[in-house]
């Protein structure tokens, strides 16, 4: 039996070099991609999300070859060396990525407090690419063109990404028989149009500030603006109501009524200076996001969702409602609005250090 593995193997595996420098390539798209997901809530990304998942089921083949190749040299004690427990670390990470993305897809519910499953794939996810490039220090060899060259190569990678598309549609098949209805982003729904207390409250990274008293709030617009505005909630004008999907990067969605201003009508108060192309978004703790000014002037400062108030955790007293944009840009707890001509370059390192200044 083992003997006929090894001869099947051999017949559809790609060479060793070209197996290893695969699986470096399609780690590195998995990373860039899986990055570029976060912020991907148009429908227009949906490709994004489907090449994710189709590279990653072709990776759990390459995988497949190379621990299979590996075997002895991790099994038999008398070939290790110093570097086979980062090899082992990373065959573990990688497969622990791969494992849990497709048990997301399947529709397994796993819990582990805030975290949901896809806050776990995501997770390990990022953890491989410093592992594996530990790993390349030692067992790094330089790509051969013989190695991806011919009929036959091009019949063996074409076959594996075959399988990862088929598999792909599988998965996504059989979450669907078992009812896991999910966007083309992975999320999944919660209930939807009920208010505070139908969807979960989260937040990036560390923020958490303390309640905010509406009394002392206030909402400063500046930059480039010709009247610079400093607005307490009585000064906003008529509310309006609009429905919009909020999708987390946690993996759920919904669907609610949020009541609030128009951004654009503040902006219009402020008489924004022709030059401005950008208009940065900032919550009490320092995190921030930015748009660009014509999209921005179709998104909501909302005070409402529902028939209720925001809740101190879904951003009381003013948050942005981002239609199309992942939850994460969905800014809460608003306290300015800077017009700008560029994007602000340092909002990345604001939305991983805000939590805890």
């Amino acid at each position: 039996m083992a003997g006929r593995i090894a001869r099947t193997l051999r017949r559809v595996e790609p060479p060793p070099r070209a197996v290893d420098w695969s699986i470096l390539v399609l780690v590195l798209f998995e990373a860039l991609s899986g990055v570029l997901s976060l912020g991907a809530g148009h429908p227009a990304n949906g490709l994004l999300f489907v090449t994710h998942g189709v590279a990653g089921l072709s990776l759990v083949v390459l995988v497949g070859f190379k621990l299979y190749r590996v075997r002895r040299r991790v099994l038999d004690s008398r070939l290790r060396d110093r570097h086979t427990a980062v090899s082992i670390l990373l065959a573990v990470v990688a497969l622990a990525a791969l494992g849990t993305g497709i048990a997301w897809v399947l529709g397994v519910e796993v819990g582990l407090g805030f975290w949901t499953l896809l806050n776990v794939h995501i997770g390990f996810g990022l953890l491989v690419l410093p592992i594996l490039l530990v790993h390349l220090r030692s067992r790094f060899h330089t790509p051969r063109r013989v190695d991806f060259e011919g009929r036959r190569r091009a019949l063996q990678f074409g076959a594996i990404l075959v399988f990862g598309a088929v598999t792909y549609r599988a998965t996504e098949t059989v979450g669907a028989i078992h009812g896991m209805t999910r966007r083309f982003t992975g999320s999944r729904p919660v209930p939807s149009g009920d208010g505070n207390a139908s969807f979960p409250v989260t937040s990036w990274v560390a923020d958490d500030p303390d309640p905010i008293d509406p009394d002392a709030w206030s909402l400063s617009v500046d930059g480039l603006v010709a009247h610079p505005l400093t607005l307490r909630r009585a000064d906003f004008g008529p509310d309006e109501t609009q429905s919009v999907l909020l999708d987390c990067t946690s993996g759920w969605y919904t669907v609610q009524n949020w009541t609030g201003v128009r951004l654009g009508d503040v902006l219009s108060n402020a008489d924004v200076h022709s030059s401005a192309r950008w208009v940065t978004v900032r919550s009490v703790t320092g995190y921030r996001w930015s748009f660009p000014i014509e999209e921005a002037r179709e998104m909501l400062l909302a005070t409402r969702v529902g028939d209720e108030p925001l809740s101190h955790g879904h951003g009381a007293p003013l948050r942005l409602v981002a239609p199309n944009r992942r939850g994460f840009q969905w800014v809460k707890w608003i306290d300015a609005i800077d017009v700008r001509r560029r994007r602000d370059p340092a909002q990345w390192l604001a939305v991983l250090v805000s939590g805890f200044t």
